[in-house]
């Protein structure tokens, strides 16, 4: 674990090694936090965060929703996902579930991309299959904007979990 202190005086290189992969596949968003140091809590470190995710263009956003995997999907089986999303999914069972079960998500992953034209994201700590199941057969039947606008808050809650336990 590293501290605050310490983590604001990291240069640039050392800054980005670190936080680099709490967002997935997308270490620009640490190197684009970088100039904002030094930060005070997690909090503000975060805040930092998301705030490069949001500056992104439409183009550079959908770009990074695309960098998520599906929950169960393909990369799930193939076990090519990263460590953090291989563990945030393994949490909630997502890695050993039924046929019937895994056949579901793969309906709906399929469904969802093809509507939304990026994976369906989800905090899936805390949470349990059916509940996400529930929640991912509601959100397919949203519209675009009020979907990628989720999906970038569900990207927050994630990544603070992932922070809070990268940081002391």
């Amino acid at each position: 674990m590293t501290d605050l202190a310490t983590l604001n005086r990291l240069d640039r290189d050392a800054f980005v090694a670190l936080l680099g992969g709490v967002f997935e596949h997308a270490a620009w968003v640490a190197e684009g936090a970088f100039p904002a140091r030094p930060f005070a809590s997690v909090a503000d470190l975060h805040a930092a965060m998301m705030g490069v995710v949001r500056a992104a263009s439409h183009g550079e956003r959908r770009a990074f929703l695309n960098g998520h995997p599906e929950l169960a999907g393909p990369e799930a089986r193939a076990r090519s996902m990263t460590a953090d999303s291989a563990s945030e999914q393994g949490s909630a069972a997502l890695d050993r579930m039924p046929q019937a079960e895994a056949d579901a998500f793969d309906r709906l992953n399929a469904a969802y991309r093809e509507k939304f034209g990026f994976p369906f994201i989800i905090a899936v700590r805390g949470r349990d299959r059916a509940e996400i199941l529930t929640i991912f057969e509601a959100r397919v039947l949203r519209d675009q904007a009020e979907e990628e606008a989720t999906a970038v808050e569900e990207i927050a809650l994630i990544t603070r979990m992932r922070l809070d336990r990268l940081l002391a």
